[in-house]
């Protein structure tokens, strides 16, 4: 049984969803404890739990420790099944990170997959919807994984209550990914979401960058959210290259005005595209499991990104555990890294 102490070095939850999805792909029990150790409020919380039940469901595993604020749990994984299945996060609590959780699995189950599941879906600790879907799933199908997914209501902080419905195809082996430079010029996209508050709000954040920027008008839309399980507000910006989409998005406060959201969101997108990087931060840690498990089949990835994350530098501790491969990463003298991904054979 593989042992993972969830407060070495971010201490957070990833470790529990990037071990959960390990052990059921590879076969192999693994007990963590110490969740989310590095946490304020350690243990497992609401969203945590529907992963960890989730994981179990679609494995047929044997689970002990799965309570609210458990700092323990166990699994043993037993055979990867697809099928329809609907899970229930709760509150806010992140939808798409429990979809991320189970992806894995289900590429490697018997049968194609529908997976509905409730929760946040536009919340800040978490990737929001449409960078899963247009940023991280096109990157997949590059890697010979078949995914589509769609947003049936849309769930913003603090109410939650949205759902998303994902479909998954087995994979016949997952391949290796490159990302070291970008491809093409930019093609910048503005939306900006509201919820039941003023369409005017949105239409505020896309007056500042579009001054900001000189982007034209048709890179910018204002949607009025009918299906959301509460008020609600982001602006995102979708900075598309021939070869990666980056995603930034800032949401909306009470207290906090529209142009200030606009600029927080329109700084970090500058500093992305100044880094001349085709993988973001974020990206750059979601990329790495599935690159694993490519290397694992014997399929080398690499990509280009900025200075890792402790998410990320914890992400690959973890999956250097579970897998028999070797994650290089050098720093170069622009601040750049440099990751390459494959087998310990390779």
């Amino acid at each position: 049984m593989i042992e993972i102490n969830g407060s070495e070095g971010e201490g957070g939850g990833q470790i529990v969803r990037s071990s959960l999805a390990l052990a059921a792909v590879t076969g192999q029990p693994v007990r963590i404890t110490n969740i989310r150790g590095g946490r304020k409020k350690p243990g497992l919380l609401r969203q945590h739990l529907a992963g960890v039940r989730a994981i179990q469901q679609v494995c047929s595993g044997e689970v002990s420790g799965d309570q609210l604020g458990s700092g323990e749990l166990t699994l043993v994984p037993g055979q990867l099944s697809g099928g329809d299945h609907c899970f229930e996060v709760g509150s806010a609590g992140s939808a798409v990170l429990v979809a991320q959780t189970i992806l894995p699995v289900l590429l490697h189950a018997d049968a194609p997959s529908t997976i509905t599941i409730g929760g946040g879906t536009h919340a800040s600790w978490a990737p929001p919807f449409d960078f899963f879907l247009r940023c991280y799933l096109p990157l997949l199908a590059r890697m010979n994984a078949k995914v589509e997914a769609e947003i049936e209501s849309h769930g913003f902080y603090p109410a939650g209550g949205g759902r998303i419905v994902m479909k998954v195809e087995p994979s016949t082996g997952i391949t290796g990914l490159t990302l070291t430079d970008r491809a093409g010029s930019v093609q910048p996209k503005v939306t900006a979401l509201v919820s039941r508050i003023p369409e005017t709000v949105g239409q505020r954040e896309c007056d500042v960058i579009a001054r900001k920027t000189g982007w034209g008008q048709k890179a910018f839309q204002v949607v009025d959210v009918q299906q959301s399980g509460g008020p609600g507000n982001v602006v995102m910006i979708e900075l598309g290259f021939d070869n990666v989409s980056e995603l930034i998005i800032g949401f909306g406060k009470v207290g906090v005005k529209a142009e200030q959201v606009a600029r927080a969101a329109l700084r970090e997108a500058r500093a992305y595209l100044a880094s001349d990087v085709p993988v973001g931060v974020y990206l750059a840690d979601q990329l790495l499991l599935p690159m694993g498990l490519a290397a694992r089949n014997g399929h080398r990835s690499e990509f280009r990104t900025g200075p890792l994350s402790l998410h990320s530098q914890t992400h690959i501790d973890v999956l250097q555990r579970f897998l028999d491969i070797n994650i290089r990463c050098v720093s170069n003298e622009n601040g750049t890294v440099h990751v390459s991904v494959e087998g310990c054979n390779g």
